[in-house]
């Protein structure tokens, strides 16, 4: 395992310690708000804490993105991008589906990426070049050429119920041409889930950096695309430069995720 992935791993662990107490113990949660349907509980912040002083005993001069504030910008070279409880609501729902995510960009290129799910163990890891892994097991993103019985995964514009026209009909195109969706409440998980081949796709629009970052380096090295809603590669960097302009994100096998962008676009 390289070295930067093993401390990421490291900092992902000792998050998950942190949210699996606190889920166990959901009654002192200090719930805030954040925008409409968007919450913020001790637990995201804590977590994001541990993780952060983690990678520091051993990058104290690196870079972090946090989903909770955490924002420090020392080498410009290496940055630690970090959503620390992706599917808060979950978590406070007492849903046992969320996850820690944590990607290292490198001069602007992903280079490293976790995704740890604390209630069932699953550690979704992955270097630049070298592979994904599910717990130490190689990864693969599904090759299947047969669409009507694909299984994808997308989300609804909650925060933005302004969109849900369009997402509504954008969702009965793909619908009525594969075999189901899920929507799960975990970008990352879904994403992990496409490079492990439990998910043939999946799309959404409205991410932030640091729902994405993890589960595009995992699905390109399970031999996935990622794409965005036009078609165009490499959403995280529009999102980085354009501040939140990414044109939403498609990801799975090439072959489904240009079936998907031609939906959308239709």
């Amino acid at each position: 395992m390289h070295a930067m992935l093993n401390i990421a791993v490291r900092a992902a662990r000792a998050a998950g310690s942190i949210i699996a107490r606190g889920f166990e113990n959901r009654d002192d949660l200090n719930i805030e708000t954040k925008g409409l349907n968007d919450f913020v509980t001790k637990i995201d912040k804590e977590a994001e804490a541990a993780i952060i002083s983690k990678i520091q005993e051993s990058y104290p001069d690196h870079s972090f993105i946090g989903e909770e504030g955490s924002s420090i910008k020392n080498n410009p070279d290496y940055t630690w991008i970090i959503d620390p409880l992706d599917g808060t609501t979950n978590f406070i729902k007492g849903i046992p589906h969320f996850a820690v995510s944590i990607a290292l960009l490198h001069k602007g290129k992903l280079d490293q990426a976790v995704v740890f799910d604390p209630i069932r163990g699953e550690l979704f890891a992955g270097s630049k070049g070298a592979g994904a892994q599910l717990n130490g097991y190689r990864m693969r993103a599904t090759k299947s050429k047969d669409i009507s019985n694909a299984i994808v995964a997308t989300a609804f514009p909650f925060r933005d119920k302004g969109r849900l026209e369009e997402s509504l009909q954008q969702f009965n195109r793909i619908f009525s041409q594969v075999g189901d969706v899920r929507r799960s409440g975990s970008a990352a998980l879904d994403l992990a889930y496409v490079a492990a081949g439990r998910y043939d796709g999946y799309w959404e629009k409205g991410l932030k950096s640091w729902d994405m970052a993890a589960g595009e380096l995992l699905v390109k090295e399970a031999g996935g695309l990622i794409t965005d809603y036009d078609g165009n590669n490499d959403p995280l960097y529009a999102e980085l430069k354009q501040a939140g302009s990414a044109n939403g994100i498609v990801a799975g096998n090439p072959r489904l995720v240009q079936h998907i962008v031609k939906q959308l676009k239709a």
